[in-house]
């Protein structure tokens, strides 16, 4: 059955190529391939790019009639939607467009960085989970910030854009450096250099150095980034100057992946100077603060807390 429809379909395409088909049978066809192409989902880690497949595919048409054509567009998403039909069915499909091979990239305690394929720099944070291709192919780098947060050194290459997917939010750059830190509630891209589009939900956003887009309760919005969070503090040493708590709490949750739990509130306005070595244990950076401020900070597990 299956072959049948395959046939029927391709017979119906290339008759269609040709100008061949009664009204009839286009209206058939459009109909049919408008809603299997509108009601299919497309699943791009294992399938590839749409749009790339779909006109793979029409040009394997194009060859077999061993015409040379101008692309069409309605045959190109007829030409797609057969092929989700069939997949559909169980249809054994393998594109010509080869499939990126994903890898997975963790970290437990403590922070690590990996190079990918393009020179890109990736500096991730404790307790967090990444994803990406073991090589980049096709139009598009694409990788995906899983959990927590990480630091992008990207490899400049304008035909080549480079995609970050954290959750509901889309971070779209070319080349430059940046944050992204994703917890439950939000997502933060912060950038150190370079441009770089947010978008999610329909919202999209330009940010420039020291400006930062925040994706929180379903919206998007932009504002002047902290200056103590513009430096890739994953690969630098950082001396914190006469700032406050709150700021340093800050920085270690980004780069330790945790969250701190306290009572009183007001601790957080404490003056002091703290320096953090760019592979310093989390405990020995909450030594110098329980030290200066005489709080006791423990850790247990993801979470730091105040006994």
């Amino acid at each position: 059955m299956i072959k049948r429809i395959k046939h029927s379909l391709e017979y119906l395409i290339d008759k269609s190529s040709r100008n061949k088909t009664s009204e009839a049978e286009e209206n058939l066809l459009h109909n049919f391939a408008l809603s299997e192409y509108q009601n299919s989902k497309w699943d791009e880690s294992s399938m590839g790019n749409s749009d790339e497949v779909s006109r793979n595919i029409y040009d394997g048409i194009q060859l077999r009639m061993e015409k040379k054509k101008a692309f069409n567009p309605y045959l190109k998403y007829m030409a797609a939607a057969s092929i989700l039909f069939l997949a559909g069915l169980g249809f054994f499909f393998r594109p010509s467009i080869a499939v990126e091979k994903q890898l997975s990239f963790k970290t437990s305690d403590t922070p690590k960085s990996i190079s990918l394929s393009d020179g890109t720099k990736i500096y991730l944070a404790a307790n967090s989970s990444f994803q990406y291709p073991e090589k980049f192919k096709g139009g598009e780098r694409k990788v995906s910030l899983l959990k927590g947060n990480a630091f992008f050194e990207v490899t400049k290459d304008k035909k080549h854009p480079f995609i970050i997917t954290s959750g509901e939010v889309k971070t779209r750059v070319m080349g430059t450096s940046f944050h992204i830190q994703m917890s439950k509630s939000k997502c933060e891209v912060i950038v150190v250099t370079g441009k770089v589009n947010v978008t999610s939900k329909g919202q999209s956003v330009d940010l420039v150095p020291n400006e930062e887009a925040l994706f929180e309760s379903q919206k998007l919005t932009k504002q002047l980034a902290d200056k103590a969070l513009l430096v890739n503090w994953y690969n630098t040493d950082v001396t914190l100057n006469q700032t406050t708590l709150k700021q340093v709490i800050t920085i270690l949750q980004y780069k330790y992946g945790v969250s701190f739990q306290y009572d009183n509130e007001q601790v957080l306005a404490t003056p002091l100077t703290v320096f953090i070595k760019k592979d310093a244990a989390l405990e020995n950076v909450l030594e110098q603060i329980n030290y200066i401020t005489n709080l006791k900070f423990k850790v247990y597990g993801e979470i730091v807390k105040v006994d």
